[in-house]
């Protein structure tokens, strides 16, 4: 018979259940404080940014190992963590296929584009880059203006990451779980700057690189039913539910979005740009490419393993969350929460961090002049303000259905608006500027036009017309803008 204060049947018949779950509950929150303390530690030997350059690129001093480490951090957030276990429980190995496109992507830019970038000199951003090479003071802030609003948006979506995982955890409303994430993660970027995100992004890497492939063998070996070959029949069926799902369009433009969709976005320029060498900014992005395929993999066979454990309706964000409650104990499932925290505040830190050095250096130093250290006060103001728009903007103005999709409304924006104009300017000898200003237009107008007038339609296909309309624009910026003087 249950009492009626509703205490669990397990409740009366262990007299010690009491007992057992309060010690859980004291683990589980020392394991938090733990990790927390760690974390802090990590960040204050980071040091405080006491000039600009330090702030915005670390005095370009980063070695390969901090290089890697933070790219692999920055990329490795909710949607190819969180996300791809979703996808791979409803899409099975399709989105295996679909990343091996952004691990080609990395490679592709260490190999082409990273050297040309980090061999300019006097360059602290995109968008100082794109002015260098078109001599456009226009081209800088126009590139700084869609910067800033990437960063801010890819922002949100980590931000409402880090407060699905929050709420979930403490059973916080979302309006504080959300604030107390983007808080939390600004607090320490605005005083580190960039070495404080790449050192903490390099020991977040290290944990949960250990730890979510640790859950995938106790899953496989302990939990699913008939081990490797139940795996296969899951794996099968899911992939072909993937693939019948989609039109052949839509699976072009998935392909295409993750090809071209962060492709040198702020953060990985940025890191591009503060590496030692040349060789090094080449390396870290060849190897990051290629521990993206390992990563991929991993995060897609424990949403196919989830098939067999957990109920087929679990909506895609929350199969990881329920996977770990299963098959952990409550201080494993508090401490992967916390690993899961880290996954978003190293992708989020380093969106602040980038979003803040091309507010000051493309859009407010083109305008008016200013000492270091008024650069240094504007990049931290900067930050946290970045950091309060993607919090309110989490907590209710904008609501993506998934992770995946929150990412690709920016792909479709950035890819577009950045990338025809980058290219061409890295590699033509005399790039003109109005094709530079014409291919950012067009591509950000037809990219935000798709998305505004064909939401449902264009999150995987929209990246297509834009492209086409930014390499458009840009031949025709380039025909009639005649020779430069």
């Amino acid at each position: 018979m249950k009492e009626r204060s509703g205490t669990p049947d397990r409740a009366i018949e262990d007299p010690d259940w009491f007992g057992n779950k309060a010690v859980h509950v004291a683990l589980s929150v020392a394991l938090v404080i733990a990790y927390v303390v760690v974390l802090t530690f990590v960040a204050i030997r980071a040091r405080a940014a006491r000039e600009y350059s330090e702030f915005s690129l670390a005095k370009r001093a980063l070695p390969l190992a901090l290089i890697f480490g933070s790219l692999c951090a920055t990329y490795v957030g909710p949607a190819f963590s969180i996300g791809f276990v979703g996808k791979g429980f409803q899409s099975g190995f399709l989105f295996l296929i679909i990343g091996l496109a952004y691990g080609l992507q990395n490679i592709l830019v260490g190999v082409l584009i990273a050297p040309r970038l980090r061999a300019l000199e006097g360059c602290h951003t995109l968008g100082d880059a794109v002015g260098h090479r078109y001599e456009s003071r226009t081209c800088q802030v126009l590139a700084g203006i869609i910067s800033v609003g990437l960063c801010a948006g890819f922002a949100t979506v980590m931000v409402s990451a880090g407060g699905l995982v929050i709420r979930d955890v403490f059973a916080l409303p979302l309006w504080a779980s959300v604030a107390l994430i983007a808080a939390v993660t600004a607090l320490y970027t605005t005083s580190g700057g960039l070495r404080a995100s790449v050192v903490t992004d390099a020991f977040q890497f290290t944990a949960f690189t250990l730890l979510l492939p640790l859950i995938l063998l106790v899953a496989l070996a302990f939990h699913l039913k008939g081990g490797g070959t139940a795996f296969f029949w899951h794996a099968v069926e899911a992939t072909r539910q993937g693939v019948g799902s989609m039109t052949p369009m839509e699976l072009v433009g998935l392909l295409t979005s993750f090809l071209l969709g962060e492709t040198l976005i702020p953060p990985y320029a940025n890191r591009a740009l503060a590496s030692r060498t040349t060789e090094s900014s080449r390396n870290s992005f060849v190897l990051g490419g290629l521990f993206s395929v390992i990563w991929f993999l991993v995060m897609v066979s424990l949403g196919i393993v989830a098939r067999g454990l957990i109920p087929d309706d679990t909506k895609g964000d929350h199969v990881l969350l329920n996977l770990v409650k299963l098959i952990l104990p409550a201080e494993g499932y508090a401490l992967l929460m916390v690993v899961s925290l880290s996954v978003i505040m190293s992708s989020l830190d380093s969106l602040l961090n980038a979003g803040a050095v091309a507010f000051t250096q493309d859009i407010v130093r083109p305008l008016r002049r200013f000492s270091d250290r008024e650069a240094l006060s504007t990049g931290r103001v900067a930050t946290a303000g970045i950091a309060a728009c993607a919090a309110v903007a989490a907590a209710g103005a904008v609501k993506f259905p998934s992770i995946i999709d929150g990412l690709l409304l920016c792909y479709a924006v950035w890819a577009p608006a950045i990338l025809p104009a980058l290219g061409f300017g890295l590699w033509l000898k005399k790039p003109r500027p109005p094709a530079g200003i014409a291919s950012m237009v067009a591509g950000a107008l037809v990219a935000v036009t798709f998305q505004f007038l064909w939401p449902q339609a264009s999150r995987t296909t929209a990246i297509l017309p834009a492209l086409g309309a930014s390499l458009g624009a840009y031949l025709i910026g380039h025909l009639l803008g005649g020779r430069r003087g």
